[in-house]
């Protein structure tokens, strides 16, 4: 019994000090590159930077199209995923019959998360430039984006309902409100935090997607502003890699700032999520 329980300790300390090792090692490599990217970067970060457009000298290029074409390319993502990716989680949570055929969705939608965003980039190229004729427009790349973060909006949004008390649906059904009148004033409002964390997480997602933007067709070199949903675009992480793809050391800097740019922006971001998400926990947890 000794010999056993002392060898179940064994294995238990090598465990851990193998994790510690493996985590220590990510942790160290993470480091090293970001230390190398914040050399790299950090002297091409100033205003000019912000404003300049792309140019075939590093020195004079800038990502201000870049950064117009990701704000535009979100903000019509969101137009399109949003709606769409919280109606359903809530018909799929509070309304839809729990059969073999929902259960078969909820797996599936699951699934749909997890799938590499280049796959998303083929069918939005074969559905929406080809057979929807919209081209190489930021529509169609807001359509592929939503798409992409569509399955992790429903799962976030069924999560954070199914979250909410029986109680509080009961209590409403007791004073005579309706089944949507408890929905819009009691579970929404309720599920608010964790629904939004969810979104925010999943902008982070689609704000530094590259390959399916590539595979639609969002070009490299744009020296203009998209003014419309039907006009061509570039983004953030598209211009990050066009430089990364030129042999000067100038442009090689500049993908290091942008690169820096995209990390403050994604870090923002989830840091939102996580501050929400916590104060979403406290609130229903009271």
């Amino acid at each position: 019994m000794n010999k056993e329980l002392f060898s179940a300790n064994v294995k238990d300390k090598v465990f851990k000090i193998f994790a510690i090792t493996c985590t220590g090692m990510a942790l160290l490599t993470l480091l090293i590159l970001i230390v190398d990217i914040l050399i790299k970067g950090l002297s091409r970060i100033n205003w000019s930077f912000f404003v300049n457009l792309p140019s075939r000298h590093p020195e004079q290029s800038g990502i201000y199209t870049a950064l117009a074409g990701m704000v535009s390319l979100l903000f019509i993502t969101l137009i399109i995923a949003l709606p769409i990716g919280i109606l359903s989680g809530i018909y799929l949570q509070e309304y839809g019959k729990r059969n073999k055929l929902a259960k078969f969705i909820e797996i599936n939608i699951s699934n749909l998360a997890g799938v590499p965003s280049v796959i998303y980039g083929i069918l939005g190229l074969e559905l929406f430039v080809r057979m929807a004729g919209f081209g190489n427009s930021i529509l169609s790349g807001a359509l592929t984006l939503a798409l992409l973060i569509m399955p992790v909006i429903i799962v976030s949004t069924r999560e954070a309902i199914k979250a909410v008390p029986d109680t509080m649906r009961e209590a409403a059904f007791g004073l005579g409100a309706t089944k949507l009148q408890t929905i819009w004033r009691v579970v929404l409002p309720a599920s608010f935090g964790g629904i939004l964390t969810g979104v925010i997480l999943s902008i982070s997602r689609a704000i530094g997607e590259t390959a399916p933007l590539i595979v639609v067709g969002a070009l490299a070199y744009v020296p203009f502003i998209p003014e419309g949903p039907m006009d061509q675009y570039t983004s953030l992480p598209i211009q990050i890699f066009n430089w990364t793809s030129r042999p000067q050391q100038g442009f090689i800097d500049n993908a290091a700032a942008g690169i820096i740019v995209l990390l403050v922006f994604t870090f923002l971001l989830n840091g939102i999520a996580v501050v929400l998400r916590n104060r979403w926990y406290r609130k229903t947890t009271a």
